[in-house]
């Protein structure tokens, strides 16, 4: 049921100051971070202990590090100082009282700069509950949105055009414009295989952000093992328009992620309720195909289009398989419970934790929508990663009751590699009810 990789069991990673990956790139500097439990998991109230490295070329440095403990996305509980003797040290994290994750975070000082590292350990994580309730009225909200939009607009309008430069001697590319009620718009990217054929369809949402689709052709290997994959926007944004275009319509918005704030004081108003149902409307579009092969319908995100995936799985019933990574907009109020909540983190805007945006967030949080999943999941996520807390990934996973798998990388912050994401290909195309394609890449 569980799959448990360790890319690495040490915890390596640097950053400067402001931003980091755990994998440094071409750096001189290197932490190397080592809890006492392999898997970097324990029971409540069992103490957590970590041997920290500091290198400098590969060398172990006797430096002094600086660190803090605190609770996930939490302020810090206590803090200390450690020197380092032949370049290491061990730091006892103490323990929880309650399931969770705590989070070790250490500076050290060298030649005048500042280097930060983190690593993150989980307490019976597998019994962490949401915050979120599950309106009464949910199934009901959702349904009357949806069959307002198909009525709206009961055909859906679609301009296709074939892009040349994107096409291959394998493979087709079309640019989309769907009209999917009677105010919006999205565009999307379809690839599919060039030889005819009856093929499993993929819907791939968006990450979070202002943003159009800037990389149509980094996930042809979809059509080169024999899915249609629909790479979507949600914001009415053609991805050919020049960057001053861009730049131009992007202003109207507040900031990069303002539309995550947009309407919130009321669930008919929200900015994501439109979105929601342009995924489903996607899958009628997909659905309608004459080369959909009839059966599988696969939805597979990351981040925001993590959250997206399985926010569709849990609208509709025909989709066949979800993969995510990392979800986002998962049991946002949680901070309300004096604990980490979910990306766009609320909690840092004021006035956006009040109980009636609180009961708005309610009807688009996902794990409203995992409760209600039925397909297949391949759900990933990393320990280290402070955009979509390792807290709010393991709530959802305890919430899908659906047959599920799960790929846990305790070292990873907010990435995926390309071979876990050609892998999670590869397990959809296990997901096929027939499946007769071999594979390519």
């Amino acid at each position: 049921m569980k799959k448990l990789l360790l890319l690495l069991v040490l915890g390596v990673g640097c950053w400067v100051t402001a931003h980091a990956e755990n994998y440094p790139y071409r750096s001189d500097y290197l932490w190397l971070t080592v809890p006492d439990h392999a898997d970097w998991l324990y029971k409540v109230g069992e103490k957590a202990k970590v041997e920290v490295t500091f290198c400098l070329y590969g060398m172990p440095q006797d430096v002094e590090v600086s660190y803090e403990i605190g609770p996930d996305m939490m302020p810090a509980t206590s803090s200390g100082k450690v020197r380092l003797k032949n370049g290491r040290a061990t730091i006892d994290m103490g323990t929880m009282k309650k399931p969770g994750f705590l989070d070790l975070r250490l500076t050290a000082q060298k030649e005048g700069s500042k280097y930060q590292h983190h690593v993150k350990v989980g307490f019976s994580p597998e019994q962490l509950k949401p915050y979120t309730k599950n309106p009464a009225d949910f199934d009901a909200f959702w349904k009357a949105n949806l069959e307002e939009a198909r009525k709206e607009v009961k055909s859906l309008e679609v301009k296709s055009e074939k892009v040349e430069k994107y096409c291959t001697d394998e493979t087709d590319m079309y640019l989309l414009k769907i009209k999917y009620d009677k105010r919006h718009s999205i565009y999307a990217y379809l690839s599919k295989p060039k030889k005819d054929g009856k093929y499993p369809v993929v819907l791939c949402p968006p990450g979070a952000g202002i943003k159009t689709i800037k990389e149509p052709m980094r996930n042809i290997y979809y059509a080169k093992n024999g899915f249609i994959r629909m790479e979507m926007e949600i914001h009415g944004l053609n991805p050919e328009m020049t960057d001053e275009q861009f730049k131009e319509i992007t202003t109207a918005f507040d900031y990069e992620n303002g539309y995550l704030t947009n309407g919130l004081d009321d669930k008919e108003n929200y900015y994501m309720k439109h979105v929601y149902v342009a995924c489903v409307r996607a899958i009628d579009y997909l659905c309608s195909l004459p080369d959909w092969d009839g059966k599988n319908v696969f939805v597979q995100g990351g981040s925001q289009g993590g959250a997206l995936s399985l926010i569709t799985a849990g609208l509709d019933s025909r989709v066949t398989a979800c993969v995510a990574n990392h979800p986002a907009l998962s049991d946002m109020a949680g901070y309300l419970d004096n604990r980490a909540g979910g990306y766009p983190h609320f909690n840092r805007l004021s006035h956006m934790l009040t109980p009636g945006k609180v009961e708005t967030m309610a009807y688009f949080d996902v794990v409203n929508f995992a409760r209600r999943i039925t397909c297949p999941v391949y759900l990933t996520w990393g320990y280290n990663d402070n955009v979509c807390p390792p807290t709010t990934s393991y709530i959802v996973w305890n919430l899908i009751t659906a047959p599920k798998e799960s790929l846990i990388t305790p070292v990873n912050e907010h990435w995926t590699t390309t071979e876990t994401n050609y892998s999670q290909m590869l397990w959809l195309k296990k997901q096929t009810v027939k499946n007769t394609v071999p594979e390519g890449r």
